[in-house]
């Protein structure tokens, strides 16, 4: 492609800053969106995600293949011993099922990317933030470590056209191959509507419910209808950390403010319209599992008074989806802590409160969770810390019997929220010691 000169040196500056920061891509869903998460986001401490992703309208400097990095130093690392009471866990057929999915790992900043502007062919989105296309050999990677679950996250947006948001039949067919790697290689596959949060498309708030209801609609219309003859092996999840973006309630949710108030009860209805749809298809749909969030997929989205589960035409087929970077000063924030102890009280703390929140509230009850996102970002090569953390995190979270997804998104090098632990390039782990971690006690 040929470019003038001015757009060769405006991309030289911009690979020359995007050298010294990594991007996660897990919650900028818009071009003007940068609001950081923090610890007041959920009741005892937990966030929902990380932040600041590729902006909408510069060229990266991620290419089709990423560069080699230094190997992290290994030697030394070692595997914790944990000891968690087991929690009395009520039997159910979707309790059986989260069970089974055992520890998952998220495709992150792939088929989620957005607004990927220097890119002519929208197939190409792909590989824009995170450098790589999607190859059945790293999903056999994946199954091959001990997974039983992949999430591919999945945007749509770019990929619509008309009124009725027509799914371009190439990002389709695409999505479907990527879901059929994950299938064909016994791995329980989980799509959902990530990074399509904004007035345009979703917006939970009653003025926006007519745009936001019809969106909803469309988009897993043509899901379902694409899916139907898919097994149970394959899960719809609704939306992807629902909130209203821009605003100073993005990542706090007030339970005293009319707005959350009404942005709590609006995503009850967009998760009613999601099971409503799905439900109506036909095919395997009629009792296929899926998943539902509060509001910015949040411990407090769902704890809150005003959030509640919608109705289903099935009983025993609706799962509970949160996310939770706890604590969130060593999992996420950019300076916090770089050190966590499975020994040590104010590490484990505000995971075992929120945790044993979710259990009371929701796993008693009946309602099976699934933490889809969490991880802990490298920080300065901190990874006996993060294998701790991994290795508590999973053990606490079965005890009591929820399953856990690792995000990883592909960011190995830089100062930015580096949450890799999969070489996609190679097929290899990165940070074995981590994937070792996160086994031990998944079960």
């Amino acid at each position: 492609m040929r470019i003038n000169k001015r757009r060769f040196f405006t991309l030289i500056l911009i690979i020359s800053v995007l050298s010294m920061s990594v991007f996660v891509g897990c919650k900028k869903d818009s071009g003007d969106q940068g609001t950081t998460p923090t610890p007041d986001q959920a009741t005892g401490g937990p966030t929902t995600g990380p932040a600041d992703e590729p902006g909408t309208t510069d060229e990266p400097g991620a290419t089709d293949e990423p560069e080699a990095t230094e190997e992290p130093d290994h030697s030394d690392i070692s595997i914790p011993d944990v000891s968690v009471d087991d929690f009395e866990i009520p039997a159910s057929p979707a309790q059986a099922f989260v069970d089974d999915m055992k520890i998952g790992w998220n495709l992150g900043n792939t088929l989620d990317a957005i607004d990927c502007t220097w890119l002519d062919n929208k197939l190409d989105y792909e590989s824009g933030w995170s450098g790589i296309k999607t190859t059945e050999e790293m999903i056999i990677a994946v199954k091959d470590a001990g997974f039983n679950t992949v999430r591919i996250p999945v945007s749509w947006h770019n990929h619509v056209s008309g009124d009725d948001y027509d799914i371009d039949e190439p990002w389709l067919n695409r999505v479907g191959e990527v879901v059929d790697y994950a299938i064909d290689n016994g791995l329980i596959a989980i799509i959902n509507i990530h990074h399509d949060m904004s007035e345009e498309f979703i917006f939970p708030t009653s003025e926006s419910m007519d745009q936001s209801s019809h969106y909803v609609k469309r988009i897993w219309t043509q899901l379902a209808e694409k899916f139907k003859d898919y097994d149970e092996k394959l899960v719809f999840e609704s939306m992807n950390e629902p909130r209203m973006i821009g605003t100073e309630h993005e990542w706090w949710l007030d339970p005293n403010n009319d707005a959350c108030k009404d942005a709590v009860a609006s995503i009850n209805r967009l998760n009613q319209t999601f099971v409503d749809t799905v439900r109506a298809s036909g095919g395997n749909n009629s009792d296929r599992y899926l998943m539902v969030p509060g509001y910015a997929a949040s411990v407090a989205g769902v704890l809150d008074k005003g959030f509640g589960l919608p109705s289903d035409t099935q009983e025993y087929k609706l799962i509970l989806s949160v996310h939770a970077y706890t604590p969130y000063n060593f999992a996420l924030e950019a300076g916090g802590v770089s050190s966590f102890s499975v020994d040590n009280s104010s590490s484990v703390r505000e995971i075992d409160q929120f945790m044993t929140q979710l259990y009371r509230e929701f796993v008693y009850q009946g309602v099976p969770v699934v933490l889809g996102e969490f991880g802990a970002r490298d920080k300065n090569g901190n990874t006996q810390d993060r294998v701790n953390f991994a290795t508590y995190y999973v053990a606490a979270a079965r005890a009591r019997g929820m399953t856990c997804i690792w995000w990883d998104n592909h960011a190995f090098t830089g100062d930015g929220e580096l949450f890799g632990i999969l070489d996609r390039a190679s097929s290899t782990w990165k940070y074995p010691e981590i994937v070792e971690g996160l086994m031990k006690y998944a079960r």
